[in-house]
């Protein structure tokens, strides 16, 4: 997923490069038309892309226009699933370590049948902060700095959020969440998204995987860093409270949970750090989570 900053869609693409992946599926948002260094910067992004030098089919999906973060994230991943089973999917500030790619592999293929895993994550915020046996554990929340997930799990992705926003009982939906005031919060920030005062497809993801108890695999270690933080970002254009730590080698063989179960432990720090409302205004949401966000 690229957009307009050449300089970090280098550095990822020269890790994609490392793993010669035979398939490279490219979407890409177009220039602001009130930003005139918006054309030279998209189209230096897209260059990086002509670099491709080993076997692969290069697939792109360019946006003439800019069509917001959205609309253009949640379209281009429509377009990608519609073309493929599963994928593993990185914005262009996105780093990944090297194990990244493998870890993805094994756990596409280990979990592609089943359906409770709908979220494969390449960032963990706690490394070092909690403890357990295994090289992942299950969460509630798909983390998005890298990721890979599958067609059956993205079938019930939905930007516009439809099936919150006609439901009679939405106490149903809130269920998996374990205090009043995460419950508020992820209320107002699903209102918030339905009345379209936040301009973000990462949320409505969130929805999906809760809403049928879906399960999240982040890994023991951090496997992929945000390099994304600056002016030239479209919400992370200040430093974090908790920045994206630097990304680590992942051991092998990978050490699989013994059951399918969220981890409260590690979900109930998660939220403390990132989802505890404290009567927010809805204005202020969409900054909430600027530390899980890449930058675009």
């Amino acid at each position: 997923m690229i957009y307009h900053r050449p300089d970090t869609t280098k550095q990822v693409f020269s890790e994609i490069a490392r793993v010669k992946p035979p398939v490279l599926m490219v979407v890409a948002d177009g220039p602001r038309a009130d930003h005139p260094q918006d054309d030279e910067d998209c189209s230096a992004a897209r260059k990086v892309i002509e670099q491709v030098n080993w076997p692969c089919k290069v697939l792109t999906n360019y946006a003439e226009t800019n069509m917001g973060l959205r609309r253009r994230v949640s379209s281009g991943l429509n377009w990608v699933f519609s073309q493929v089973e599963e994928a593993v999917i990185l914005e262009d500030d996105c780093l990944p370590n090297y194990t990244f790619f493998r870890f993805c592999e094994e756990l596409l293929e280990r979990y592609r049948n089943l359906d409770q895993v709908m979220h494969i994550g390449g960032d963990n915020f706690l490394s070092g902060r909690v403890s357990f046996e295994g090289s992942y554990y299950f969460s509630r929340y798909p983390h998005i700095l890298g990721w890979a997930s599958w067609r059956r799990a993205w079938q019930h992705y939905d930007v516009d959020l439809k099936l919150w926003s006609s439901s009679p009982n939405r106490n149903v939906y809130l269920r998996p969440f374990r205090t009043r005031n995460e419950k508020k919060f992820w209320t107002r920030t699903w209102n918030a998204l339905c009345q379209g005062k936040i301009d973000t497809w990462d949320y409505q993801w969130v929805f999906a995987c809760i809403a049928r108890n879906g399960l999240a695999v982040v890994p023991e270690v951090n496997l992929v860093q945000n390099i994304g933080f600056g002016p030239s970002a479209t919400h992370t254009k200040e430093k974090a409270r908790l920045p994206s730590p630097s990304a680590e080698a992942l051991q092998f063989p990978l050490r699989h949970p013994d059951s399918f179960l969220w981890f409260d432990e590690a979900d109930d720090l998660t939220r403390k750090l990132f989802f505890h409302q404290r009567s927010l205004p809805a204005r202020a949401v969409n900054k909430v989570l600027k530390a899980l966000r890449p930058a675009n």
